[in-house]
């Protein structure tokens, strides 16, 4: 017999059921009768959270946008210990969370969510976006005023090659490969920020 509204921490239970559908079947795989069946629920009680399926895939993204955000936070460390090291630690960080929260990153890139459309989801993507930012803004103040692209020009460059470096060797997309992903993104960092010249020719 299913249960009904009273499902102690329904909303949470759809969450962790999208989460074990996501990594079965992709973000775009799953109904949300599938998902309330995965959480022994009847689908009217879903809709008491959630409008629809992208509504629940919104809080799965929303949930792992809080949790990236705190990773890149605590790998920046406020910049500490120089504003070189922090800022490499949130491009391993990125990694390190596509890792671990395969379902959440598949939720938050690729579902074709618009975070526009779910002020919840956009508010906490910004603010993982802003650590970036700042990482970025910090260690930039080392190029002249005229030589300096705008900090969240760099974060975003930083940003796809992270998340290249994610969807085609860490995931497998791009076939086997003879390096670790980790050592991939810091020599494409490596590189770019040389070409920068924040890091010398030689280092």
């Amino acid at each position: 017999m299913k249960r009904g509204y009273h499902h102690g921490n329904l909303r949470q239970a759809l969450v962790e059921a999208a989460l074990a559908l996501i990594a079965e079947k992709g973000p775009q795989g799953f109904t949300l009768s599938e998902a309330a069946k995965a959480a022994d629920v009847t689908p009217a009680a879903v809709y008491r959270h959630f409008a629809g399926r992208d509504d629940l895939l919104a809080e799965v993204a929303r949930q792992g946008f809080d949790i990236f955000a705190a990773l890149l936070e605590y790998a920046h460390d406020e910049g500490r210990p120089t504003p070189l090291a922090a800022f490499e630690a949130t491009g391993r960080a990125y990694l390190a969370f596509a890792r671990k929260y395969p379902g959440h990153y598949q939720a938050m890139f690729e579902s074709g969510l618009q975070p526009g459309q779910h002020p919840d989801l956009a508010s906490v993507s910004a603010k993982a976006r802003a650590t970036m930012d700042r990482a970025a803004d910090q260690l930039s103040r080392a190029l002249p005023a005229d030589r300096r692209p705008p900090a969240s020009m760099i974060s975003a460059h930083v940003w796809a090659v992270s998340h290249g470096v994610v969807e085609l060797f860490l995931r497998g997309n791009g076939g086997p490969q003879p390096w670790a992903p980790e050592d991939l993104l810091e020599t494409a960092i490596g590189i770019y920020l040389r070409g920068l010249g924040l890091i010398s020719p030689d280092r």
